[in-house]
């Protein structure tokens, strides 16, 4: 193993406890949420079955209205989204976070749900803790595009730093694209976005996010033109 393979090995190593998948099917609304979603909600991995009317009974109260709405534009138009809400666990903690959803495809490229993922933007202490590590510093130093992907994926959704790394790294992980790697695929393919004075939708930097390991050769991991 070379060092660079050590240090992403380092930099990407552990399951991010702040971020975790979901995945809903149009033809039954049946949901599905990753172990991570799961405790995020305060139950047990394993121990739950979620649902529409759970999903929207965990939202905050002054927030359910927006989600239910997100959810019903998404059912009607089946377009990516994001949402930026408070959910409320089972212990009565609340939680802010940002989920982001894109089209779920069958083998066959047949349209059949969303999925996406959540982002915990309240992690506990020992949470914060743990992200100041000398990884973070390794990577401020040596690692300008992930630096630069950050900054990028922190005023897209408006997350901080600790936030923007580990959503960077969770997706690295899900895609089994190395953390680099996955950064210079994104700083390029938001470079190539055309827009003016005002920005592109969100929904298009949703998108790119949530595909960009798909424009990556993966002999010898280099980023496609």
């Amino acid at each position: 193993m070379t060092s660079e393979d050590s240090l992403e090995q380092a930099l990407a190593g552990g399951a991010p406890e702040r971020v975790g998948w979901f995945r809903f099917y149009f033809a039954d609304e049946r949901w599905e949420w990753s172990e991570q979603v799961q405790i995020l909600h305060g139950y047990e991995p394993g121990s739950v079955t979620p649902t529409t009317e759970l999903v929207l009974s965990h939202k905050h109260p002054d927030d359910r209205q927006q989600v239910a709405g997100t959810l019903e534009e998404m059912r009607r138009t089946h377009r990516t989204f994001s949402t930026r809400h408070r959910i409320i666990d089972t212990r009565g903690g609340i939680h802010e976070v940002v989920v982001i959803g894109d089209q779920l495809l069958d083998d066959t490229g047949r349209l059949i749900g969303t999925h996406g993922f959540y982002v915990d933007l309240t992690p506990t202490e020992a949470q914060t803790t743990a992200m100041v590590s000398a990884a973070v510093a390794e990577i401020t130093e040596n690692r300008a595009v992930i630096e630069q992907v950050k900054g990028m994926l922190m005023l897209i959704y408006r997350v901080d730093a600790a936030a923007a790394f580990d959503l960077l790294r969770w997706r690295s992980q899900e895609t089994n694209v190395k953390l680099r790697v996955l950064a210079e695929q994104l700083l390029a393919a938001y470079g190539e976005l055309v827009y003016d004075e005002t920005l592109p939708p969100r929904a298009a930097f949703d998108h790119l996010l949530l595909t960009a390991h798909q424009r990556v050769e993966r002999s010898g991991d280099t980023v496609k033109p």
